[in-house]
């Protein structure tokens, strides 16, 4: 159930379309502002086929003396929570949102590539179901940087917090209509995860190159998925809310902060409202 939480982190990189041009960094330096000592901001893709860490973003661990990521992955009743916000309100079905073609698409695709039958996932949000296909887009075994930083900070005897909580991220789903995560997860199908397959790689390229403008433009003019309609509840919302608690937990202690990549970029964007809120952000 954690590689699932993983995937759909994965698609919370939905963005303002107001992108500013950065330096190509995923490793920026939080300074000034009164702060004793600097913390970092690291951009993280929740999928990968390789979630090293450079020297760069080692040393920064090593000077910092806690691990924030968006949400606290070490949380004992993380599992719990996830389990009990995963299904559909007042019970909907996936059945009442498709036509019988279409839901013999969906069901077919599933069994081919999971040997799963939607039969047994009739209530679960949709976005859910298309998080369970992640891992079909990878050509490798799949590797967290989430999950590597939580190793890291068990290491280093440190604590992990989380800029949010679970409930924060799954009432995002419950704010996306059902219909438009259907739409998505029928394309999905339609196509076999071809365009899918392409557009994964696409940012995964982006990412490598650490320019998180173009991955941050690629995404919102993406066409073939809906969630650019939300960046406010996707992206935006979730930025402004952010700000205050890297002030405090920066101020408290040093901190390594790692989010995905698609929060950093844009004028709503972390690395933006950091400095307006008085802070020097320095790319590494």
């Amino acid at each position: 159930m954690k590689s699932t939480l993983l995937t759909f982190v994965a698609l919370l990189f939905i963005f303002t379309i107001t992108a500013q041009n950065l330096e190509n960094s995923t490793l920026w330096k939080i300074s000034g502002n009164n702060l004793e000592k600097p913390s970092y901001l690291f951009g993280t893709i929740h999928l990968t086929c390789n979630a090293s860490f450079d020297e760069d973003a080692k040393k920064a661990l090593d000077e910092t003396t806690q691990i924030v990521l968006e949400i606290d992955m070490d949380d004992p009743a993380l599992q719990q929570k996830m389990m009990g916000d995963m299904f559909m309100k007042e019970g909907k079905t996936i059945n009442d949102f498709l036509s019988e073609e279409d839901y013999k698409i969906i069901d077919t695709f599933f069994l081919e590539n999971l040997g799963i039958s939607l039969k047994n996932m009739q209530n679960l949000k949709p976005f859910f179901l298309s998080t369970m296909l992640y891992p079909k887009m990878l050509d490798c075994p799949i590797q967290s940087y989430e999950l590597e930083l939580v190793k890291i900070a068990k290491t280093q005897e440190e604590e992990i917090l989380g800029l949010e909580t679970i409930e924060d991220q799954l009432l995002v789903f419950d704010t996306i209509p059902y219909q438009d995560q259907i739409n998505d997860l029928l394309r999905t199908a339609k196509d076999k995860l071809k365009y899918d397959k392409e557009n994964f790689s696409k940012m995964l390229k982006l990412y490598d190159d650490e320019d998180i403008s173009k991955l941050l433009k690629m995404i919102i003019e993406d066409e073939n998925y809906s969630f650019g309609k939300y960046q406010d509840v996707f992206l935006n919302n979730r930025n402004k809310n952010w700000i205050s608690k890297i002030k405090s937990y920066s101020k408290d202690k040093p901190t390594f902060f790692a989010v995905g990549a698609g929060h950093l970029a844009g004028e709503e964007g972390v690395i933006n409202l950091l400095r307006k809120a008085g802070f020097t952000v320095t790319a590494l």
